[in-house]
């Protein structure tokens, strides 16, 4: 993998990862377009690659909203502990409560979807068919609920939602602000209850994947492949990409709607099956 390819992807993780466009989609269909997939050192480099680019959007969403997760720790902390109630000690359990059953489901099924969902054509269509079920949903849902004041109820079902992100082109982001718009949870309440409840599903499943470099023999083979530098480029780029998407993302839905998002995931999901058969 060269270091504009680790750069590119890296810029893509940023913006896909915490747009409703999906990511896993994009970092497959991207390296497929181009003819990366042909190089079998670039797919060996790949596989542990896409870790590192999670790691720098996580590390964007730790950062900008790190004010945030300090009240959340310390409020459940409190609640348990000290007995004290707050909202950021409930939203700290109902974000809890919520990524268990997303996260154990998301695990499983995730095994099935690398073997069989990653197929141009399936990710073209997951892309159209959830891009129209989040315009219809969000057009007909009531702008009703902040974050402050979500219940139990609707984060918990936006939590169990992100299970549906094993199918590339679906989007973790996608499926989680249309379920907390279809709750009837404001457009930029749902945004960032959807950056925070990512956290701790991305941190964990960043660490497992992490466990292959505390193998020495892969760690030596890593670096001596010359991947080091691409590997961190990549987290670099996602890392302030993704900044930069989560302010945006929130200023921008504080007086518009996910329009823009639908239309461009039909141009893309279109484009891929007209690239397929042409290909």
């Amino acid at each position: 993998m060269t270091i504009i390819q680790a750069i590119i992807l890296g810029i893509v993780q940023g913006l896909t990862e915490l747009l409703p466009v999906s990511s896993s989609a994009h970092l497959y269909l991207i390296p497929w377009a181009f003819g990366w997939l042909n190089s079998e050192s670039f797919q060996i480099a790949f596989d542990g690659f896409d870790v590192a680019l999670h790691a720098g959007t996580l590390l964007a969403i730790a950062i900008f909203f790190f004010k945030d997760w300090i009240g959340l720790i310390k409020g459940g902390w409190n609640q348990v502990v000290k007995k004290e109630k707050s909202f950021e000690g409930k939203m700290f359990w109902y974000i809890v409560l919520a990524t268990i059953p997303g996260g154990i489901i998301g695990f499983i099924l995730d095994k099935y979807a690398e073997d069989y969902l990653k197929q141009p054509l399936i990710i073209a269509i997951a892309l159209i068919i959830m891009g129209i079920i989040l315009y219809f949903v969000d057009k007909k849902a009531p702008n009703k609920t902040e974050y402050k004041d979500m219940s139990l109820k609707q984060t918990f079902f936006v939590g169990l939602s992100q299970s549906l992100a094993f199918i590339p082109g679906v989007s973790r982001s996608g499926v989680t602000m249309t379920t907390a718009r279809l709750l009837g949870v404001k457009r930029e309440s749902a945004a960032k209850y959807s950056f925070l409840l990512s956290t701790p599903i991305v941190l964990a499943a960043t660490l497992y994947k992490f466990k292959d470099f505390l193998d020495p023999v892969y760690r030596a083979t890593f670096i001596n492949s010359g991947m080091l530098l691409p590997f961190i480029l990549g987290i670099l780029a996602s890392f302030i990409v993704g900044i930069i998407v989560i302010k945006f993302l929130l200023n921008y839905l504080k007086k518009s709607d996910f329009k823009i998002f639908t239309i461009y995931r039909i141009i893309i999901g279109i484009a891929v099956i007209v690239f397929f058969f042409i290909k």
